[in-house]
This record gives C-alpha cells, structure tokens and sequence, in this order.
C-alpha cells in the first residue's frame, strides 16, 4: 500500500511535493553537505527510481528458442505451435475461402474503413468493407449478365497497377466461384499474350487506355483471338470503344460495367476451399511464365498459420493499417491482405510511383509494413552514407548496438534518447507507427537486418517461401533476433532437406535441398504436367530448388541454390546467386551479375557500381570524374576487383568460385530494361546476351 501510495506521489505536480520531502530527508541525514550537493544526490536517486519503475519490460519468447522446431517422421519438421502433427487449415471458423475472410472483415470491423486511396498532395480517402463488398458483387453479376459462369474453370484477367479497383475486381470473381488471372505490369508483351491465350481468357479487367490499347492490338494481329471484353477502370473516349467493336471486343468502363451489373444483380454464388482462386503465373529467370494455380484454402492455411504462428506477439486488429505497394500480382502481398482482411484491417495504397512511397507512408501512417531486402537497403545505404564524419559514424553505430542491445532481451520501443536523437527520422520516414515489418521475396543481409530491428523500435521478421508454396513456409520466430536464417516452418506445412549428391549435399549433414508439404502447397501448373511433376514428387512434396541446412537450433539457413548451377571446363559446379550474394557485401557494388561458360575454367562479372559510394571510394584512390568515366577507369575497377576478391576470401570462397575480371556498368539492372524479373530476381539468360560483347572481351583478356 505504502509503495503504491509512494507511486502515485510522482504523477503530476506530486514530483514536486515528493521532492521537496526527500531533499528535507537527506539534508537531515547528510547536514554537513551542502544544498547543491544535496540537490545532486537526490535528483540523481530520483531519476534512478523513476528509470526502475518505468524502464521498458522485456517480452519472452513463446517458444524455447534453443528448440525451435520439431522433428518428426521423414525427417521432416514442423512448427512449435503445431500441438500435434496436424496441419492448420483455418483459423477462424467463419473465414475459410478468400470470399469469406473478407465478410469476415466486413462483420468484425463494423463495416469500417477498408480500402483508402489518395491524389497528390491529399490525404488518404477510403472505400468500407461494404462499399467494396457491394461493388464487387455488382461486378460480378455484370460478368455473369455478359455470359460467364459462376464457376472455377471460368478465369478472369485483371491487368492493373495496385488500387481499389484491383481487390474489387479479385473479390468479383470470388463472390462468383471465379478465378483471377493477374497480368503483370512489367511481364512484358509476349508474356501477356501468352498468358492470355494459355488460360483461355475472354475478359480482362485493366486500369489504363494505354493497357486496354495493347490488348486490342494484339486482338487485331491475330495473337489473342478468344479476348471478347476490356472492363476499363480509368476514363476513356469513344474512339477506343469504336476501335474495339471493330476487333469484336466489347469495352466497358467499370463505372457502366458495375451498373449494369446492379441493374442484372445475381445471387452471390461463394466458393468451396477446395476450389482455385487465383492463377499466379511466376515471371521466371527464363522461359515462359508458368501458372501456379493456388486454391482458396491454399490462401486461407497461410494466411491461419501466420496468425497461429505469431498468437501473443502480434495479431492484427480493425485499428491496423498496411500500405500495398508490392505488386498484387505476387503472393507475399496477397497474404499479407489476406491477413489485414481477416481482421477487419484496412488497406491504403501507395499512388502508384514507388518515388512518392515516403510521402504516401507519412500520410498513411501504416502499423504494418511488408517489404523486400531492396528498399530496406536503400534505406539502410542512405543513412549510412549521411553518417560521413566520424563522429556520426560513431554515435550512429552506438545507437545501433545500445538499441539491439535491448532488443536482444525482448524490448522493443521507439520512445529511447536514441529514438529521439538518432532513429526518430527513419521512423517517420515509414509513418512513425510501424508495430510490425515483415520482409521477404529475397535474401537480406545480417548488418542490414540488425540496423532494422535496433532502428524501427518494431518487430521485424523475415519470411521464406515462393508462389509455389502460396507464399510463405518458414518465419523468423518472435523473441528470435538473431540473423542469417529464415525462421522454422509455419504450422500449414512440414519442411525436409533433400539429398543433392552432385552438389555435396547430404540430409544425414542436415543440408539438402528444401522440400516443403502442406496446406499450402499449390495444386500444379497450368496444363503443364510435365513441369508440374518436376516441382511436386508423388508423395506431395514441393521441391523448391533452394538448398538449406538445419541449424542446431532449429532454424533453417539457406546456403545456396539448386537452379542455375553450372559446371566449369574443369568439371566444378558453380552457384552463381551464392557468389553474387556474397560479392554485393563490398561497399561500391550495388548489384553483381556472374557469369561462367563450360568452355571457360574462369568466371568473369558485370558490376553495377553504387552511385552514392563510388565517388568516395574512388577519391580515396585520387581518381575523380562522372559515374561513366569512373566506370571506364582502370584504377577503379582493378580495387572493385581486388576487393570482391577479399570478400570472397575472407566468406570462404574457393579460387574457382571467384571472379576473375569484371566490367563496371553505369545503369542499375531493372524490370524496366528487362534484366529483373518483377520480384527483383536476375535474369540470367537475359543479362548474358545483354552483356554478351562485355563478356566475349573480358575472356580475351584473361589468362587461362
């Protein structure tokens, strides 16, 4: 009673009584000092009770995190939230198709703030559950006055940038049993004709005129001769609308489509779990797209074993906002809407150019954020590069190691004097109220991770997985905040390695390659059998062509990558993406495309150099000049060689597995010049022709 009494005393103007009480206290005990000494003792005594009773707590972990999951037979293992061997389906009784999730939403949320958008320059303007719910429905029951069927072998394009209109689109086809198709932004023309006549689709939904005038040209040239409707989301004029009559295709506006729809309203006709969803045709580092068909319980079981996997450290509530800026196309954004919605969250998307993102996530200020290894480590390279004194170098990496410190222990705040002098910036940047970031898609590298966990004074995890597998099959762990693995399996899937003899690797050894099982797992390609057999074994295992290791903890690290080796005329397998990720640590190199023949004993790269880092790092060799002209200096590239080289040592590359000579090129590899693929990933037979005369020179001059 007396302590909580005593407690009370230092809210408000009680401080000052309380203090006045213990001056009077220690000036009786300690009389011979004088008043200022007294003063000093007390107001320090104070501030160290004052820091006991407030400091911030730590959270522990749920699980053990020496044991972090669970072997079982096959040598397969499991989640340590399973509570047996059973893998979860569902989380919520009332939400077990992407259809019912979001009635889910509306019920929980009370009909609240779903879907928000905004112009230039203005704050956020949102669409509710029900207005989303009812659009869709009346787009729905348009597609089915214009001869569609509430079906699952009836697929509907959707060809649009991230917006409102996208998730209206998707939830038509939902509400009606259908399936979306989604056609990427950045695929590119052939593979849009080839996606559109491999799924037999007669109406695609778009955004743009610019959009709709593609896909009519190609109707025009013969290529896609079964498309029959555009439904336009963005103002049009009648000129497109007579140039398509003449193709034979019927252009609508959304507005006239959802009208009419309301007009001809049908019956919602919902899905079952076990029906498809959404066709994701993956971009791929070579050949034609493949269409991974992804079922509703395929979503539902990653969307509940997130949520299972992360009770008591992070569930969602109508409160939470997430800011969808990754495409809609891939699955990692899907999930992470599929999530949102459950909970009756809301959604604001970005205005569409990825340039403005910061802007968007002040106005927004989203509570969640999914993101790739790519824009935290422009982040990441920006803060670094303004830390150019010493001094700032200093208290920069003080900040980190003190704030890390803490979150080692299960802390995580935003509210420290290091918040306040160091990170408070980079937070703000991101909205100021991330409570949960989540990155996945790519490799990131430890340093990058850390700074993240100690700077956004959030939970920050990494996820593992591929369309494949719906999204995601491994999380990093709440309460686990070390780096360099991808977490354990989530409770929709088992995970095992597979031996690759050729390769060296042995699942006696706890290395192999990851084969995933489970809920989750897609269902096949497209009429594809034959690549559909490569990806799943008769017994239902997903083989990723990843290679992973089980740390003793329990964790999975992934180590290197099936696809895309090649042998060396010396008979030496190579993994190119292994190398690269290890060479993008040297300071000037921002991306690294490696390249060997089985002709060549050698391997030779393309750099791209980091524009912020490489005027300094070539002023430190008395070389000074434009971005092009220190690209083409041979000073310059010889210390970028010699340092990759040094990584590559000292990361325990063998002498085969280094580079030999690179070329230095000024233009960063991009989905726009189609050297990446839209999740970032290199194209490899692309990069080689593009490259082709760079390499063909950089051999000639190599000794082998």
């Amino acid at each position: 009673m007396e302590v909580k009494l005593l407690l009370d005393e230092f809210s408000g103007l009680n401080f000052l009584l309380l203090f006045t009480k213990m001056l009077f206290i220690f000036n009786f005990l300690f009389s011979p000092l004088s008043t200022p000494a007294l003063i000093c003792i007390v107001t320090f005594g104070t501030a160290i009770f004052m820091w006991l009773i407030n400091r911030p707590q730590s959270v522990l972990p749920p699980v053990d995190l020496n044991n972090q999951s669970v072997e079982i037979e096959e040598g397969a293992r499991k989640s340590p939230r399973q509570e047996s061997n059973d893998l979860i389906c569902y989380y919520f009784s009332d939400a077990k198709t992407a259809y019912e999730i979001f009635q889910r939403g509306l019920a929980v949320s009370d009909n609240g703030p779903c879907l928000g958008y905004r112009k230039p320059n203005e704050p956020y303007r949102w669409l509710s559950y029900k207005q989303v719910s009812d659009r869709a429905e009346y787009l729905g029951s348009c597609l089915l006055h214009k001869g569609h069927k509430p079906s699952p072998d009836q697929f509907i394009g959707i060809f649009a940038q991230n917006r409102p209109e996208w998730i209206i689109s998707e939830l038509a086809c939902y509400t009606y049993s259908m399936v979306a198709v989604p056609l990427y932004d950045t695929l590119g023309a052939e593979a849009i004709i080839y996606i559109v006549n491999k799924a037999d689709i007669t109406t695609v939904i778009c955004d743009t005129l610019q959009k709709a005038s593609i896909l009519i040209e190609n109707v025009e040239k013969g290529l896609t001769p079964d498309l029959k409707m555009i439904i336009i989301m963005d103002p049009f004029d009648d000129d497109l609308k007579q140039r398509g009559e003449k193709s034979g295709i019927e252009i609508l506006s959304l507005f006239d489509a959802e009208n009419l729809g309301k007009e001809n309203f049908r019956k919602p006709v919902p899905p079952r779990p076990e029906d498809l969803s959404i066709i994701c045709f993956t971009s791929g580092t070579t050949g034609d797209p493949k269409g991974a068909m992804i079922t509703h319980q395929n979503i539902v079981s990653n969307t509940a074993a997130f949520l299972k996997f992360m009770e008591g450290s992070f569930q969602p509530t109508p409160e939470d906002i997430t800011i969808s800026y990754l495409p809609l196309a891939h699955m990692f954004e899907r999930i992470v809407q599929a999530v949102v919605y459950s909970c009756g969250a809301k959604v604001g998307f970005f205005q569409g150019d990825i340039r403005l993102l910061p802007d968007d996530m002040k106005a927004l200020k989203p509570t969640v954020f999914p993101t790739v290894p790519r824009l935290l480590n422009r982040v990441y390279d920006k803060v670094q590069n303004e830390a150019r004194t010493p001094l700032k170098k200093f208290l920069l990496n003080l900040a980190v190691a003190i704030k890390f410190s803490e979150v080692k222990r299960g802390v995580i705040r935003r509210d420290s004097i290091w918040d306040k002098l160091i990170f408070g910036k980079i937070q703000a940047s991101l909205g100021g109220k991330v409570r949960f970031l989540i990155t996945g898609a790519a490799p990131i590298s430890s340093p990058v991770l850390t700074f993240f966990r100690a700077a956004m004074g959030c939970s920050v995890y990494e996820a593992y997985g591929q369309t494949e597998c719906t999204a995601g099959c491994t999380l990093t762990s709440p309460g686990d905040w070390t780096s360099g693995h991808v977490g354990v399996p989530l409770p929709c899937n088992y995970v095992k390695l597979e031996d690759v003899a050729d390769m060296n690797y042995f699942s006696v050894n706890n290395e192999g390659e990851i084969c995933v099982k489970g809920v989750n797992v897609f269902k096949g390609y497209l009429k594809d059998p034959e690549k559909t057999e490569e990806a799943l074994d008769k017994d239902g295992w997903l083989h990723t062509g990843d290679i992973g290791c089980w740390l003793p903890n329990g964790t999975l690290k992934i180590i290197d990558r099936k696809k895309n080796i090649f042998k060396l005329a010396q008979g030496e397998y190579i993994a190119p993406e292994k190398i690269e990720n290890i060479y993008t640590r040297s300071r000037p190199v921002s991306q690294i495309f490696v390249h060997g023949e089985s002709l060549r004993s050698s391997l030779v790269g393309v750099v791209v150099p980091d524009p912020d880092v490489l005027p300094s790092f070539a002023a430190k060799l008395g070389v000074e000049g434009s971005l092009e002209e220190l690209c083409q200096n041979q000073v310059v590239k010889e210390a970028i060689l010699e340092d990759l080289q040094k990584i590559g040592k000292e990361s325990g590359l063998k002498s085969f597995e280094q580079v030999k000579s690179i070329f230095l090129h000024p233009e960063p590899f991009s989905i726009e010049n189609g050297l990446l693929t839209p999740t970032m990933k290199a194209k490899r037979g692309e990069l080689s022709k593009y490259f082709q005369t760079q390499i063909n020179s950089l051999y000639e001059n190599i000794q082998e």
